[in-house]
């Protein structure tokens, strides 16, 4: 048997793996809000199947293309790969390896094979064409379409549903009531489809083109998208509630949170999202000389950046000139170590001269006479989070500095908008102003046939979230308006691998380093994509890293012959032979060792076989050398079947 153990004293604590431990091996799609098969798409790329790998990574993920570019990866952080030690030709430990590149991984197969490559048209003939042969557990797209051509899904009968709000959130549900059968309808407050996609992510991270594209393959599903069209003012909220099915309501945070500042209100100051929006837009904004951002995030780095980028633009090529800027500075709270930015954004950053002053919080925007903003009051912060963790700053009261500005850019957190509640939702409950409460398991409100999704749902979150909520909410209201569940069937399968190979050299190779443009032709335009896709050698050389978590040893209690071989060779010292004596006993393990051996079984006289799912690098190396056949390789699969009951 196989078990994952630790040392307690002088016996070994282990865990016996649980009912789904099979599943769990594969990190990666576990971590996955949507359970996209990471693994699968990885390996693809690794064989040199992209298309394969494409069609993986978009069926359960309709901002594939998008993700690709700026996702949060939580795969990233749950792969395996990282948590192994990484060592030299000669077996010398070096360090804690690093995860698969999993994002630019996707983002590789996207621009080769998703909508920035090819027309809607053939985006769509694939995915119904394709999919169904594609061997993968979370192929939700796939799965419907197969289903209803079976019959063990029944759609819906056209039912129109409302939408409010056309990012990630409300498109992902948009794009799966379409594949429901229903006919839905998204409002969008913007000119433009896609919400803060669009308005809200620099187009150094985000072109603006993939955006359309991405949105378009959503569209020809027969998802009707109207923007412009401002719930409160051009139609009420209780005209929805009359006209449609159901309403979604995916608004998201995207209103500025205020700090409640001295001198916060006036000119001079704005919000960072607000300055995001007018910049995608094509609006003017008159910023002083020196601009001063605060928050330490990810969107006070792209308000950062996007200063430095339109200030050093040549005028005569952008309508949003922002003339005379020439410094910014961000303060944040936090210091260096402590920035919830990520680590690129800030290096990123610091190459194209935004000034970090990290470990300051801020204490009033000082104007003058006439009302224009000459700086920003600080404090040096000694402490953000108490000992639980939780936000509750300190400050030094005497330590202070005013770093004089023109412009002060606040970002540091979002507000939602609700207001439009006022005209036909008063039964929507709100457990504070601007958060409705929610049925967690429904997405659904106090009020009958009203659900959220995205930032109202669960918080501020990642993009990669935002989807997963709208396709939630989209199986919620299947279920409210048809009175039937839609739900996955898991099929789960073994596959002995007799002829399992690995690529040579694969546990010595490094991570690819993503490479970036160059400082100096970032600013010169300010739409230049800053981080450049991987080449196809770099692509498969990266994935083949991937240790293939749904493949493992697994051990024949019956044939093994306790030689001690494979514990010898196996390079991460993830196995380990000890007699049951030299077991921390559990109830789980009395239970287990009275099935397989008895009730009178000899302490002593039996052992088991530990194994760390975590330092196994798939290698195979136990297999090739049991000399009792006792130890094959095998691949999980799963296959998810949607029914409707």
């Amino acid at each position: 048997m196989t078990l994952e153990g630790q040392m307690l004293q002088d016996q070994m604590r282990v865990e016996l793996p649980s009912g789904d431990h099979h599943k769990n091996l594969i990190a990666c799609q576990v971590a996955c809000p949507v359970h996209t098969d990471a693994r699968g798409y990885v390996r693809a790329i690794a064989d040199g199947d992209f298309e394969r790998a494409y069609l993986i990574a978009r069926g359960p993920n309709p901002f594939a293309s998008i993700c690709g570019r700026v996702c949060g990866a939580p795969c990233e952080s749950s792969c395996r790969r990282g948590k192994i030690p990484r060592t030299d030709a000669d077996g010398s430990f070096v360090a804690i390896d690093r995860p698969i590149a999993i994002r630019a991984l996707k983002r590789f197969v996207c621009e080769s094979y998703g909508p920035e490559a090819r027309p809607v048209e053939n985006i769509l003939a694939t995915l119904r064409g394709q999919l169904p042969a594609v061997a993968a557990d979370a192929e939700e797209m796939a799965s419907l379409l197969h289903a209803a051509v079976r019959g063990t899904f029944v759609p819906a009968q056209g039912e129109r549903v409302a939408i409010i709000g056309s990012g990630p959130a409300g498109l992902s549900a948009a794009h799966d009531l379409a594949l429901l059968g229903f006919k839905p309808v998204v409002f969008e407050l913007e000119p433009v489809a896609a919400g803060m996609l669009a308005v809200g992510v620099p187009e150094y991270r985000l072109p603006r083109e993939l955006i359309r594209r991405e949105v378009a393959v959503i569209e020809a599903l027969g998802v009707e998208i109207r923007c412009a069209t401002k719930i409160g003012r051009d139609l009420s909220f209780q005209s929805l509630r009359d006209d449609f099915a159901a309403v979604i309501i995916a608004v998201g945070a995207k209103r500025p949170r205020a700090l409640g500042l001295p001198g916060e209100q006036g000119p001079g100051v704005f919000g960072g999202v607000d300055f995001l929006r007018a910049v995608a837009l094509g609006e003017s904004l008159a910023l002083g000389s020196d601009v001063v951002v605060i928050g330490g995030g990810n969107v006070a780095y792209d308000v950062a950046r996007t200063v430095v980028r339109q200030a050093a633009y040549d005028t005569a090529r952008v309508a949003a000139r922002l003339a005379g800027t020439r410094r910014v500075r961000l303060v944040s709270l936090e210091t260096l170590e402590e920035m919830p930015a990520d680590t690129v954004e800030i290096r990123e950053g610091e190459e194209e001269g935004v000034e970090r002053i990290s470990g300051w919080g801020p204490v009033a925007i000082r104007r003058s006479d006439q009302g224009a903003v000459t700086g920003l009051e600080i404090k040096r912060c000694l402490r953000v989070y108490d000992a639980e963790r939780r936000f509750a700053p300190q400050f030094d009261e005497a330590d202070r500095q005013t770093l004089d500005c023109g412009t002060v850019l606040i970002a540091a957190g979002q507000a939602t908008d609700l207001s439009f509640l006022e005209q036909g939702g008063a039964d929507v409950e709100q457990f504070r102003p601007g958060w409705p409460k929610v049925d967690a398991t429904t997405l659904m409100t106090s009020a009958k046939g009203v659900f959220v999704a995205g930032d109202l749902a669960y918080g501020p979150k990642l993009l990669i979230d935002a989807v997963a909520s709208g396709k939630k909410a989209a199986r919620s209201v299947y279920a409210y308006v048809t009175g039937r569940t839609l739900h996955p069937e898991t099929l789960m399968s073994f596959i002995r691998l007799d002829r399992y190979r690995r690529e040579g050299g694969y546990e010595h190779i490094r991570r690819v380093e993503l490479a970036a443009l160059e400082p100096e032709k970032r600013l010169h335009d300010p739409r230049a994509s800053v981080e450049k896709c991987l080449a196809g050698d770099e692509a498969m050389r990266e994935a083949s890293r991937c240790l293939d978590c749904g493949v493992t040893p697994v051990f024949d209690g019956n044939r093994c012959i306790l030689c001690g071989g494979c514990v010898d060779v196996c390079p991460t010292l993830c196995l380990k032979i000890v007699p049951i004596s030299g077991l921390a006993p559990t109830p789980d393990l009395d239970t287990l060792f009275s099935a397989q051996l008895g009730d009178d079984f000899d302490l002593e006289q039996n052992s088991a076989i530990l194994k760390d799912e975590d330092r196994c690098i798939r290698c195979a190396l136990c297999v090739e050398r049991c000399p009792a056949d006792a130890i094959a390789m095998e691949r999980v699969s799963f296959q998810t079947e949607w029914r409707s009951a």
